[in-house]
């Protein structure tokens, strides 16, 4: 096994048609690849069965997550490099590695395992998602999909998320702070759902109740908060009660579907509609509008995946849905925007954010990495590592333009030829246009 490197590197530069993008080091010291790039880490063959039982992504991130795969320099070059093995080619046609039925795959899982030897696959790690019951979005499922990802700790994401703790893009200025920037993404909800002082807003996936405290403290709003997490309900309700606003603000541990107290003046609904699935966004935008007075204000913010060119081909993202939002889906922007204009609502605007998720993401990871052994600790060595891989994945993958993040102001358009806007509607901006 003294050439375990050499033997792989040769094999991923025959899958790959030229020189392999980062250097190999082997569980028996051996290295091999472009001595200048950052280096991948196989410690243990282990990973190398995952890969052959489990070709692609989900292989390599099972190896990842169980600490038999590492990297040695900076995780987001690395996975820069190797983009093209896991997404895409250049001009965006599928990568070698995302089609686990391709012949050539056939033939390098013989030479793997002649490398990894005969022996049958380990298991998953623990924090893989598992035994999922139900249709997919039932609200059973829905609450278990939820509780896999949010239940987790709120100590953990307090580190990760900082004081502020939004888990959505933040809203960046040269030189801000994350913190400055998730006050002023909140701010910018505020204001383009046009909140005043007595105003009922509705907060769909409210969290840990940042947004709803934003609306009540700073523009006089009276807040429902929903979520499905029983961890973030409870953060929440304590941070409402020790800013002296449990006379403005209610949170919920509720289904958005069985909210039934409209109508609303105004709706935000922030990184929650990730959740909601593909065949469910139709009901999703159905629901909000009939909870909306005439007039009211839908602010959705969703993450989008560009268009497919077999739609009906989209398969979920296998790392995502197995170890971090279980039956989790992205649409493109133009079919979220069908959706709501389908369901009643007239679309004034829209805005893209995709570079602010970006250094979000980074900041984030920033947060995990300094204080790397008490995240472990909050949780697990495994969980840790999916933390760390998701968002600095998530980081690259808004980079590259795979997928963006944008916020649709809907208006529930109260007669024919009005709409309840100003002629010049984006003072949001602080300017005139």
């Amino acid at each position: 096994m003294a050439d375990a490197a050499s033997r792989l590197a040769n094999l991923a530069e025959e899958l790959l048609g030229g020189p392999l993008p980062v250097r190999l080091r082997t569980w028996d010291g051996g290295e091999a690849g472009p001595a200048d790039a950052p280096v991948l880490v196989l410690r243990d063959r282990r990973a190398l069965r995952r890969m052959i039982w489990k070709p692609g992504e989900l292989g390599l991130v099972r190896a990842w997550v169980a600490g038999e795969l590492d990297v040695e320099g900076d995780l987001y070059e690395v996975l820069d490099r190797v983009s093209g093995l896991l997404w895409e080619r250049d001009g965006g046609s599928p990568g070698p590695l995302a089609a686990a039925r391709d012949p050539r795959l056939r033939a390098a899982a013989r030479e793997l395992l002649r490398l990894a030897g005969p022996v049958p696959p380990p298991r998953p790690p623990a924090e893989e998602v598992r035994g999922r019951s139900g249709g997919r979005h039932t609200r059973r499922r829905d609450r278990q999909a939820i509780g896999h990802h949010y239940d987790v700790g709120n100590d953990f994401y307090a580190l990760v998320l900082g004081p502020s703790m939004v888990y959505s893009c933040a809203y960046w200025t040269p030189g801000g702070t994350l913190e400055e920037a998730q006050r002023d993404k909140l701010d910018l909800v505020a204001r383009k759902l046009d909140l005043k002082e007595g105003d009922r807003l509705l907060d769909v996936g409210c969290g840990w109740g940042s947004m709803a405290l934003h609306a009540a403290r700073e523009y006089g709003a009276r807040v429902v908060g929903v979520t499905l997490s029983r961890e973030q309900a409870a953060h929440a309700r304590k941070r409402v009660a020790e800013e002296g606003l449990t006379d403005r603000i209610e949170i919920r541990v509720q289904d958005y579907r069985d909210v039934v107290d409209g109508p609303y003046d105004a709706i935000s609904s922030i990184g929650m509609a990730e959740h909601v699935g593909a065949v469910k966004y139709r009901e999703y935008a159905d629901v909000l509008y009939g909870l909306l007075r005439p007039g009211g204000r839908l602010l959705n913010h969703q993450i989008s995946r560009r268009p497919e060119p077999d739609e009906a081909a989209y398969a979920i993202d296998p790392f995502i849905d197995a170890y971090v939002f279980p039956d989790g889906e992205l649409a493109p922007m133009g079919r979220t925007l069908t959706t709501l204009e389908d369901a009643g609502f007239e679309v004034r605007d829209v805005e893209a954010l995709r570079e602010h998720y970006a250094l979000t993401l980074r900041r984030w990871v920033a947060n995990l990495e300094a204080d790397w052994d008490r995240a472990v600790r909050l949780v697990s060595p495994g969980r840790a590592r999916v933390w760390r891989l998701y968002m600095a994945a998530s980081a690259v993958s808004f980079e590259r333009n795979r997928i963006g993040v944008n916020q649709f102001l809907a208006v529930k358009t109260p007669a024919p030829g009005t709409s309840g806007m100003p002629l010049r509607p984006r003072a949001w901006t602080g300017g005139t246009d």
